[in-house]
């Protein structure tokens, strides 16, 4: 359990290297995803749009909430966005800079998910077979509408005993399947266009500006995880001290026989303390910071 809380901890830093690793391993698992999936349209007029659009949306929307749960920079941003001002001023830029490197990392798998279906066709032909014009098709002349719909509807199942030697499924599954890859190609197309515009385009932006709002991003996030490893430790030497006082008459033993951390004497965690003796104390610690965080002054 320690080994697997050390991993999660380690995929949550605010590494740039980890995290685009993430986004590449969940774009992989949403394309496995995809082709390990059993595609199989219902081929009922009130039931294959809901189908085929909820296969192509819903997956999206669970891969960017789980791009937004792996992202560590999500809670610090939303923590930052609604932290008091107290001592220390909020900076919107830090913060629309955060905003915008998780959505564009969250964004990679559900953007991927969709061109892949596009480019198979086989969502849009179920979702959009019964929305079809039968006019543009021949083998509907004779029929009636209540028919052609559902002859429309059962275009998707190959299989289907009354599609089985209908000519028109071919021409209609591959007018859909066509017009899906066409989506499909030029979403990506608008999606490289827009990355290498906004590639070119970002020297002519502020640099200066980029630089602070990315460099206080960086401040944020180290000193929350510095605050969370202060606590830790303050928490670990409050709870010693505690035990001691608890067995008060086995003090010295236990001391003696205590192994303290490398790097640390009883006097540094005595100090690390700052006189700390009761619950109040600590809670009143942690509401001023979380109210009067001090300014960026080290001087």
């Amino acid at each position: 359990m320690d080994r697997f809380r050390m991993i999660f901890q380690y995929f949550q830093s605010n590494s740039e290297s980890v995290m685009n690793g993430i986004c590449g391993l969940l774009a992989l698992a949403s394309v496995k995803m995809y082709t390990s999936f059993d595609f199989s349209c219902p081929c009922l007029p009130q039931y294959n749009m809901a189908y085929g659009l909820g296969i192509m949306f819903v997956p999206p929307i669970i891969l960017f909430l789980c791009g937004l749960i792996l992202n560590r920079q999500s809670l610090v941003m939303l923590e930052e966005w609604r932290r008091p001002p107290g001592r220390r001023r909020k900076d919107l830029a830090v913060i629309r800079y955060m905003c915008s490197s998780i959505l564009q990392r969250a964004m990679v798998a559900p953007v991927v998910w969709i061109i892949v279906t596009l480019l198979d066709g086989k969502c849009l032909t179920c979702a959009f077979s019964g929305s079809m014009d039968p006019q543009k098709f021949v083998g509907f002349a004779n029929v009636s509408t209540v028919q052609v719909q559902q002859l429309l509807a059962k275009v998707p199942c190959k299989d289907d005993e009354l599609m089985r030697n209908n000519t028109s499924r071919k021409a209609v599954s591959r007018y859909l399947r066509c017009w899906s890859q066409a989506l499909g190609w030029s979403t990506l197309l608008i999606l490289i266009i827009a990355a290498f515009l906004a590639r070119w385009l970002r020297p002519c932006l502020n640099q200066a500006t980029l630089l602070q709002a990315r460099h206080w991003s960086s401040y944020i996030d180290i000193e929350q995880k510095i605050f969370e490893e202060t606590c830790c430790e303050h928490s670990r030497l409050f709870a010693h001290k505690c035990i001691l006082h608890f067995f008060e008459s086995m003090q010295q033993e236990i001391k003696l026989h205590s192994l303290p951390r490398e790097g640390e004497g009883a006097e540094g965690g005595e100090d690390l303390l700052q006189g700390i003796t009761n619950q109040d104390q600590v809670n009143k610690l942690l509401k001023t910071w979380y109210y009067e965080k001090p300014p960026l002054d080290v001087s």
